[in-house]
């Protein structure tokens, strides 16, 4: 009953005017960004992120909500019309929406995601109203060395899932605790990497790294490869923008499919959405009775996926509200958002923040449904902003980026930051470095050195703490099998090829003149 009074006080005031009026506005500036090509939920949120400022912690997460839910519809439509995901989870909408497009079922393509998007988000966010108070209290019993042993899996994990070599992805993880670590050290009240820069004193800002690797860094990207890559073509919404009943017979199982795969996986530190997608498409795939038509527009190969990208992202606020941990990049971006204005996500976040909290999930199925309402008619007006010439596209993008990081701060120092990570992203995404790993490290490093320092104050300076209690070795060690376990399996499977080759070889028969 408790969660449901507390549900209620948040839709109360959810559903105050100015807070509807910035959940509208954050769903439709969301999807007018997500909808662009090659920007992803991390990059739109990031891009957004100096608009929260002029606003109270409500209601700039209520903005932040909506920004977030409309990031994740937009790239469902570039996938379909353009052929072109806004991030690898949306890759399996490409291989079924792009299709239907061709074949003049674009309208059926958009509407399937759209709807699958909503079913998803509602669910998980259901997830999160009534298990979210749960975790939250079972994480309060949660010591410093399990924190740390728990972060640390963060690190592993994200590095692991995200990065094709984990050589790369660890040094892109190194560099981002490097940046975690400038500014005046809280224990022992030393400067550290500062360089006599006073306006390092208080660390890096973090919106700066932000907006510089995600927004100026894929705009610098998108800039270099304008002339190599020529615009995609715009396919035409053919027909109506809806579902036949046949469509919808076809559909509402994979939905609940792919919520059902999204949900738990993103709540986990996994390191996105990539896995559940692709789980999903290749389940529909194999449960479908209309096997034939995958790769030539299998409406389930878009449904199931959509639903599990969308599951798989509200998933990611599970930890991030209870634990004050960000399992990916796009989350790693909100707990900014949410530091921006002195609230720590956490254990205690639904006792000394419970009208924040609240209001914050109501917002999300407010949001959801603004979403749905809005989405489908406003498609239309995507396709018109998707014919705009890529170089103005591009232009606007790195001007507006480079304003919000100058508005929000005013300081020059933090606008040559942003500049700076912005050509540091642009040349980790021309050499295959990903950039998740670094942007979770410089968010988390703080509070992973504060965790440790706890650890090792409470153990009186035994650094076998972290191994002496069951819990926290239990993690450390799923941790070391995330980082191991992926270079073993590709040593193994190197390994048998070479020797299925050599077989090979041998078994050859001889040709006889």
């Amino acid at each position: 009953m408790d969660v449901l009074t507390n549900l209620g006080d948040g839709f109360a005031s959810a559903f105050s005017p100015m807070h509807l009026l910035l959940a509208f506005v954050g769903c439709t500036l969301g999807s007018l960004v997500g909808v662009l090509p090659g920007l992803g939920p991390a990059t739109t949120v990031a891009l957004l992120l100096p608009l929260t400022y002029v606003f109270d912690p409500v209601g700039a997460l209520v903005l932040f909500a909506g920004i977030y839910y409309g990031g994740m519809y937009g790239g469902s439509t570039t996938a379909i019309l353009l052929n072109v995901p806004g991030e690898t989870a949306s890759v399996p909408t490409t291989l079924e929406g792009h299709p239907m497009a061709r074949s003049g079922r674009a309208g059926a393509a958009l509407a399937t995601a759209a709807i699958g998007s909503f079913v998803a988000g509602t669910v998980s966010t259901v997830a999160i109203t009534f298990i979210g108070p749960a975790m939250s209290r079972v994480a309060e019993s949660v010591q410093p060395a399990e924190y740390f042993a728990v972060m640390v899996l963060a690190f592993a994990t994200v590095t692991a899932v995200v990065a094709d070599a984990p050589a790369r992805g660890l040094c892109s993880l190194f560099l981002g605790l490097a940046i975690g670590l400038v500014g005046i050290d809280s224990l022992t009240g030393q400067v550290r990497y500062a360089f006599g820069v006073p306006e390092l004193y208080d660390g890096v800002q973090v919106v700066a790294v932000a907006v510089g690797l995600f927004a100026i860094g894929e705009g610098l990207y998108t800039a270099a490869r304008i002339r190599r890559a020529p615009q995609e073509e715009m396919l035409p919404v053919g027909g109506r923008i809806g579902m036949s009943r046949e469509d919808w017979r076809r559909s509402w199982k994979p939905w609940l499919r792919g919520t059902a795969i999204g949900l738990p996986i993103g709540s986990l530190p996994a390191g996105g959405a990539e896995i559940p997608t692709f789980l999903s498409y290749n389940l529909e795939r194999r449960l479908s009775r209309h096997k034939k038509q995958f790769g030539k527009g299998a409406i389930e190969g878009v449904a199931g996926p959509e639903a599990a990208n969308n599951a798989a992202f509200s998933g990611v606020l599970m930890p991030l509200l209870t634990l004050g941990i960000p399992t990916s990049a796009t989350a790693s971006v909100l707990l900014i958002a949410f530091q921006m204005y002195d609230v720590q996500p956490g254990p205690q976040l639904f006792q000394t923040q419970s009208a924040l909290v609240w209001t914050l999930i109501a917002s999300l199925y407010i949001g959801n449904v603004m979403l749905l309402v809005l989405n489908l008619p406003l498609i239309p007006l995507w396709v018109k902003l998707l014919r705009l010439p890529r170089p103005l596209l591009t232009a606007g993008i790195l001007v507006f980026a480079t304003l919000g990081v100058y508005a929000l701060s005013q300081n020059a120092v933090d606008l040559g930051i942003a500049v700076v990570f912005g050509i540091l992203g642009f040349l980790m995404r021309r050499t295959g470095y990903p950039v998740a790993p670094l942007i979770l490290g410089a968010v988390l490093g703080p509070m992973t050195e504060t965790q440790f320092r706890r650890a090792l104050t409470f153990s009186e300076g035994d650094w076998t703490v972290f191994f002496t209690r069951p819990l926290s070795a239990a993690i450390l060690f799923l941790a070391l099998a995330a980082l191991v376990g992926p270079v073993a399996v590709r040593s193994l499977r190197g390994r048998s090829g070479r020797t299925e080759g050599a077989s090979d070889d041998r078994t050859e028969p001889t040709s006889v003149t």
